[in-house]
């Protein structure tokens, strides 16, 4: 089996690939410039208002006597398991208290995630009209929920997005930690959404898996149109890179290993899960980007729906078999 990742290219073939790029994307802007300024145009035109409201604030401010108010406001907030007694003392309580603090430094205001959530909403409703729009509350979850969405609320752990160097960070894992900033906030959101319009698959291959994982992808990529493609992906700049200039090794290998029609379980955690880097068994692994199985499956759904005259909704019902057999994926 022949698989080697690409660290250092030849700067000539780099420069020609440049080129050869450069040329490409100058005539797709051209062809697809009109549709898309109509399409961004009919976006931009629906009417979206997200405010955050601030319960983050409210319980860091109110007082025993004020806590049986704010309950009654936000009942959804307070679970039930805990009695009376256990939330005012978390008023007081010292971690609770330091979180709250660094939570007001880095959010001083929330504009910027306000304007983040509208425009990932015209999004929605322009390709899911009927969809209602949440309620967006601002909570603080002790580093563990970052979002929570349902048809009429939208829960935002704001301690989860204090900056990937912060300190409440310290002893989590790199992989975990990059993702813990206000620009992911809205691709949290979409892939929540996204997760609620995309069935799980019935077979257990792991090309069902990763073609899901694609889907998945793909519409969030829809509904963050103007989010960096590695944004949307989770990965850094340079992680993107890696899954890029590697893509037709990755391929020839899943194929080689006869991986695609496999159901061995462990697949999924070497190449799909969250994961400091990706298990193909070899000497540089720990040089790789996690899930690039995933990856994979949004290239392949990617190249679905740029060569077949195919809705965005029929295509989130499509079987993977179907999608893999139309897609021509060629790396």
């Amino acid at each position: 089996m022949n698989f080697i990742f690409l660290r250092l290219r030849s700067l000539k073939i780099q420069i020609h690939m440049k080129k050869i790029l450069g040329a490409v994307l100058i005539l797709i802007a051209t062809v697809g410039c009109k549709n898309d300024k109509q399409l961004h145009a009919d976006i931009a035109n629906i009417v979206v208002e997200m405010p955050v409201d601030r319960f983050d604030r409210l319980f860091a401010n109110v007082t025993p006597e004020g806590l049986p108010a704010l309950k009654s406001n936000y009942p959804y907030l307070f679970s039930k398991q805990y009695s009376d007694e256990f939330w005012v003392a978390k008023l007081s309580d010292t971690l609770q208290k330091e979180l709250e603090r660094e939570v007001d430094l880095a959010f001083k205001n929330t504009e910027q995630v306000e304007q983040d959530l509208e425009l990932l909403y015209k999004h929605i409703l322009y390709y899911f009209p009927q969809t209602p729009v949440p309620k967006v509350i601002s909570i603080i979850t002790e580093v563990r929920n970052k979002v929570v969405l349902t048809d009429d609320l939208l829960l935002i752990g704001l301690d989860n997005y204090l900056g990937e160097d912060h300190y409440f960070y310290e002893g989590v894992q790199t992989y975990k930690s990059k993702n813990f900033r206000k620009e992911q906030i809205d691709v949290d959101v979409a892939y929540a959404f996204a997760k609620a319009k995309v069935s799980q698959p019935q077979t257990a291959t792991f090309l069902d898996q990763i073609v899901y994982e694609g889907k998945l992808l793909y519409l969030t990529e829809i509904l963050l149109s103007q989010k960096p493609i590695h944004e949307v992906l989770s990965y850094t700049a340079d992680e993107y890179s890696f899954a890029e200039e590697n893509e037709v090794n990755m391929w020839e290998y899943f194929v080689s290993s006869k991986s695609l029609y496999s159901t061995d379980r462990k697949l999924r955690s070497r190449f799909i899960d969250p994961a400091p880097f990706s298990k193909f068994y070899l000497e540089f692994d720990n040089e790789t980007p996690g899930r690039l199985g995933r990856y994979i499956g949004y290239k392949i759904v990617t190249s679905y729906m740029n060569k077949n005259d195919v809705a965005l909704k029929a295509m989130l019902l499509q079987d993977a078999e179907t999608i893999f057999n139309n897609a021509k994926y060629k790396p």
